[in-house]
């Protein structure tokens, strides 16, 4: 009796729901470390609101241009205004402060000390009131030649203020009255009748002439065949 050798054993197929299973574990874990480092990303971002309100403080009350506040998402980031924030960079330790400007975002400041970066926002918020002042002063320049070319001399004390000019009004069009347009369109008809009488004159006596130098030829002719 001869030994066979054993039959090999096929590997049992792959398990679907284990693999799932490790596939959500991994998703889990994966989502519990980026909501982790999403949360230390908001916790530097509130130390450096808390740093930065004292300064925003001490804007003037009506001065509306200043919104602080943080922006959770993918990325989280402290908003100073419309076209100004802060984030943090890849190794969540180091602010970064940008400018939105025309030509693009501009870095203004990058450091992980704290103090630097409040520096560099409270220059930014300086120079935008800075030129909010400007902006007004220039508005209020412009409106004051308009002003002044509206206003009217005052009068000098003691002496009564002449009366003023009347302005001349914008010139009216002048319509032809209706007599003057039918004595206008009679005077066209005239005009027309007059040119085709003449026409027809002319064509009827230029007819009357032709034919009488005819009749004359027709005699003439008619003579000299009697003559002998």
């Amino acid at each position: 009796m001869t030994d066979r050798p054993d039959d090999p054993q096929t590997p049992p197929p792959p398990d679907l729901s284990a693999a799932i299973r490790r596939a959500r574990l991994e998703r889990a874990e994966q989502a519990e470390a980026i909501s982790d480092v999403r949360a230390f990303e908001i916790a530097r971002l509130q130390l450096l609101e808390s740093a930065i309100k004292p300064v925003l403080a001490q804007v003037p009350a009506e001065v509306d241009m200043f919104d602080l506040a943080i922006a959770p998402g993918e990325r989280p980031r402290l908003f100073l205004d419309m076209i100004s924030f802060a984030e943090m960079a890849h190794d969540k330790r180091t602010y970064r402060f940008y400018h939105d400007t025309r030509y693009g975002r501009v870095l203004i400041a990058e450091s992980p000390k704290i103090e630097r970066v409040v520096a560099a926002m409270t220059n930014y918020i300086a120079r935008r009131l800075v030129e909010r002042e400007r902006f007004l002063a220039a508005d209020w320049r412009e409106a004051q030649p308009a002003a002044a070319c509206e206003a009217e001399p005052a009068a000098p004390r003691g002496r009564a203020a002449p009366p003023a000019e009347p302005r001349p009004g914008p010139a009216r069009e002048r319509r032809p009255s209706r007599f003057t347009s039918v004595l206008g369109f009679v005077i066209l008809t005239l005009g027309w009748i007059t040119l085709i009488v003449a026409v027809a004159g002319g064509a009827v006596l230029g007819a009357t002439h032709r034919l009488g130098d005819f009749w004359t030829a027709v005699r003439q002719a008619a003579q000299n065949f009697r003559a002998p």
